[in-house]
């Protein structure tokens, strides 16, 4: 990625993950935490946020005031608060041009790749069990201090900042 900037906004990982490093099982979630889904859609409501398109054609309804869609190919859309690029930097570029003092990256799999060498954050929802599922999340490495916990009913809200 280029040199961010001052203007560039918050890069902000959040993600439900199992134990196991699992975030998903095809189009659902392989747990059931409705209280969960509640506070991630609560904490990005008016916020712009970074999807992968596949996971953006999952939701009925997205979740974000303004998405940003990452594809491989060109894209456009029909929709105010939707804009699709093709780049890691692209997105942060997108977000700085909204005004967006953060940008919540949202995943999957390879969004969340892509981003984490750039995070300044990450709100991990750590769900209690192993699960199967064919996506996780990539390996938070020492690069990483944990600085936060929270104990919630069926997961810890664990927040990371670069060490």
């Amino acid at each position: 990625m280029a040199d961010r900037s001052d203007a560039d906004p918050e890069l902000v990982a959040v993600a439900a993950v199992a134990e196991n490093g699992v975030i998903g099982d095809g189009p659902t979630l392989p747990w059931d935490l409705p209280h969960e889904v509640e506070r991630y859609r609560a904490r990005v409501a008016d916020a712009t946020v970074a999807i992968g398109r596949r996971t953006f054609e999952m939701f009925e309804n997205p979740p974000g005031a303004h998405q940003i869609v990452l594809s491989r190919s060109e894209r456009t859309s029909s929709e105010a608060t939707t804009e699709f690029v093709t780049s890691v930097d692209a997105a942060v570029a997108a977000a700085r041009d909204r005004g967006a003092e953060t940008l919540y990256v949202l995943g999957g799999a390879a969004i969340y790749e892509a981003f984490l060498p750039e995070c300044d954050r990450l709100l991990i929802s750590r769900i209690d069990g192993t699960y199967d599922g064919d996506a996780s999340f990539p390996e938070i490495g020492a690069d990483w201090t944990l600085t936060e916990k929270t104990r919630h009913e069926g997961y810890t809200l664990e927040t990371y900042r670069p060490a």
